[in-house]
């Protein structure tokens, strides 16, 4: 695994990111209050710029008519089509085969069991060593 210095700590501010270039590959690393993450600058649905989408939080409905927004600065959004990935994981919960026009029945769940889209952002390795942020391919 080759190890690559892309900045200083103090370069990529929490609530921030930077996109970089890293053996031919751009990739966008994120500080998330303080700790770091890094997705392939390339969306895995529609091959848009990922990490020049907005970063967002996580709304949740709270209630009729009503919403609660958490985890702030945690979700990328694509710039094309908006599919939202979690920065620490990659994840996301978009499944094109699933979203269409048709009748869907409803039920509801407690939010622990639903089931994960198959789209994952490609992650790397991040680690901060004497104020440096490294990355490891």
């Amino acid at each position: 695994m080759i190890r690559h210095i892309v900045a200083k700590t103090a370069e990529i501010p929490a609530g921030t990111h930077r996109i970089v270039d890293v053996s031919g590959r751009q990739v966008g690393v994120f500080n998330v209050n303080g700790e770091f993450f890094a997705l392939l600058n390339r969306c895995p649905h529609g091959g848009a710029e990922l990490c020049k989408g907005a970063v967002t939080a996580l709304v949740q409905p709270s209630g009729v008519g009503q919403y609660a927004v958490s985890r702030k600065g945690e979700f990328l959004r694509c710039p094309w089509h908006g599919w939202e990935f979690e920065i620490r994981s990659g994840q996301s919960y978009c499944d094109p085969a699933r979203i269409k026009a048709r009748k869907i029945d409803v039920a509801v769940e407690r939010g622990e069991e639903l089931v994960k889209g198959p789209y994952v952002a490609e992650s790397y390795d991040v680690t901060v060593e004497d104020d440096y942020v490294v990355l490891s391919l």
